[in-house]
């Protein structure tokens, strides 16, 4: 496997995603969402009382990314995280060119690391996206008023931008994680529709089965665990055992499934 080889393969890949108006409605979607949802805040007179920070929405702009984060975990990560993991191997198999790309001058391994890049940094891409139109529509709409955090504790602009950025990165494992899980059923399946659907679907399963009783090992062991982590970061003081052991997990579900999904790449066969 070559630098050069990956950076050609994730090249040609991005170049498909600019094509693709789905990439772009789920940008342009994770720009319009927060900024439709402050103004909706700033307009009505209710506020969503029954989420975390949703009290606080219309008092200081920066519980508006909060409550945005908390709204996100439930589905939203889930399909940005596999929009295009979940379609990026399968779409050779849906029109027949994986003998095409699999017999080139690029290896296997250069053409899976490439894909897998390119999965990753779209995802990356748009949570940040989101996460940066949530904090700007809150400022810009709401106001840049102190925010109190769960514990009451008052937080002044520059520390309450400080703990929703640091917030807000804490998901990023954790759909780095749903995405190879995406990427893995992609190539297995060879559907798009399982490597879309599937992770969406089973997310929002982990997501409700947290609210049945049964044994904690097995809640911790859901990778949706760890987008409720970043609560600790707005607690006084705050506390992090639930910040690592999401990320802990979050990385077993990415390289596990990486690990898997590379081993079916190299025993894919072209000559059909």
């Amino acid at each position: 496997m070559r630098f050069r080889g990956c950076a050609a393969v994730a090249g040609v890949e991005c170049s498909k995603l600019v094509a693709q108006a789905r990439a772009r409605v789920v940008l342009a979607a994770c720009v319009a969402g927060p900024m439709a949802f402050a103004a909706a805040m700033r307009l009505q007179s209710s506020v969503p009382e029954d989420t975390l920070f949703g009290r606080s929405a219309k008092e200081s702009g920066f519980a508006v990314p909060l409550v945005m984060l908390g709204f996100a975990s439930l589905w939203v990560f889930p399909v940005l995280a596999s929009v295009v993991a979940g379609d990026i191997f399968s779409a050779e198999d849906h029109y027949r060119t994986w003998k095409t790309v699999l017999t080139r001058s690029r290896s296997r391994s250069e053409v899976f690391a490439g894909k897998v890049v390119t999965a990753l940094g779209f995802s990356l891409l748009s949570v940040s996206v989101l996460a940066m139109s949530s904090m700007a529509a809150g400022v810009l709409l709401i106001g840049s008023q102190p925010l109190i955090n769960v514990s009451g504790v008052l937080l002044a602009p520059a520390q309450a931008l400080t703990r929703v950025a640091l917030a807000w990165a804490t998901v990023v494992l954790p759909t780095f994680g749903l995405t190879a899980v995406a990427v893995l059923l992609s190539i297995v399946t060879r559907s798009s529709v399982v490597g879309v659907g599937v992770p969406v679907v089973g997310s929002l399963l982990m997501q409700l089965s947290a609210f049945v009783d049964g044994p904690e090992v097995i809640r911790q062991a859901l990778i949706t665990s760890a987008f409720g982590a970043w609560h600790g970061l707005l607690a006084q003081p705050s506390y992090y055992r639930p910040l690592l052991h999401g990320s802990v997990v979050s990385l077993t579900y990415c390289v596990v499934s990486l690990l898997i999904a590379y081993r079916a790449v190299q025993r894919r066969d072209v000559t059909g």
